[in-house]
């Protein structure tokens, strides 16, 4: 049986990073919002494989690593997933994350601090709308929709979350002057990410958002004037998803 589904990309509107669990896992206090920009999955319960194609495709590890093959562990499941990947991979979107969720939702399941385990994204890419997100991701409180339009700028770069967290704890956990306290630890790891703040906020005329641990910057509205201005940039103007 073949099942097509699609994985709709999260962004984090706000994030502060509120303690650091005996384990080592961050704790957060984050507002996210599922978006329309989305990856579609072609679920074949009569294979087992996993492949990708699509814009985001390349670097993507086809092994027992994606996230994927670990969500269908995790439910008990055997498939062929081909992934159409149109949200870029390190790009702080939550691609990944939302390709697992969409599994574990195809698979019913519904266990959040499980999916946790997964990723901090994925238990709201599994709830999916607008939410205010704690703990180590596992507590979603789900909120009103709210109809925003959004433009994405996606450098040619790419961030480790990974190495963006650590990097926040060697600096001394510092907070952002913005909704974003993981920016300075980002800016830390990934330099570039500099430049494309400021050749932003030159055509707009305000600061971006920088999209989780990066490497994406948003701005609120649709700004088209943005895809001329940055054409060595992947431009993408979405909006919220209810």
């Amino acid at each position: 049986m073949i099942t097509i589904i699609d994985a709709h990309a999260k962004l984090t509107l706000s994030l502060r990073l509120t303690g650091l669990r005996a384990d080592g896992y961050h704790l957060i206090d984050a507002e996210m919002v599922t978006l329309q920009l989305a990856d579609r999955l072609r679920i074949d319960t009569e294979e087992t494989a996993l492949s990708a194609s699509g814009l985001f495709s390349n670097g993507i590890p086809l092994d027992g690593t994606n996230l994927v093959a670990r969500a269908l562990r995790l439910c008990g499941r055997s498939a062929a997933v081909h992934i159409d990947k149109n949200i870029p991979h390190g790009g702080g979107l939550g691609g990944g994350s939302a390709d697992a969720a969409a599994v574990l939702r195809w698979a019913g399941y519904t266990d959040l601090i499980a999916a946790s385990s997964l990723g901090a994204d994925v238990p709201f890419c599994i709830v999916g709308g607008r939410a205010r997100v704690q703990g180590i991701g596992e507590v979603v409180s789900p909120l009103a929709h709210l109809a925003q339009d959004i433009t994405l700028v996606i450098p040619p770069l790419s961030c480790s979350t990974p190495e963006v967290f650590r990097a926040w704890d060697e600096l001394g956990g510092p907070t952002a002057d913005g909704p974003n306290d993981l920016e300075p630890a980002a800016l830390f790891v990934q330099p570039r990410l500099a430049r494309w703040r400021d050749r932003i906020r030159e055509v707009v005329g305000s600061p971006p958002t920088l999209a989780g641990s990066g490497a994406t910057w948003f701005v609120r509205g649709h700004r088209p004037e943005l895809v001329e201005a940055l054409a060595d940039a992947y431009v993408v103007m979405t909006a919220t998803e209810p």
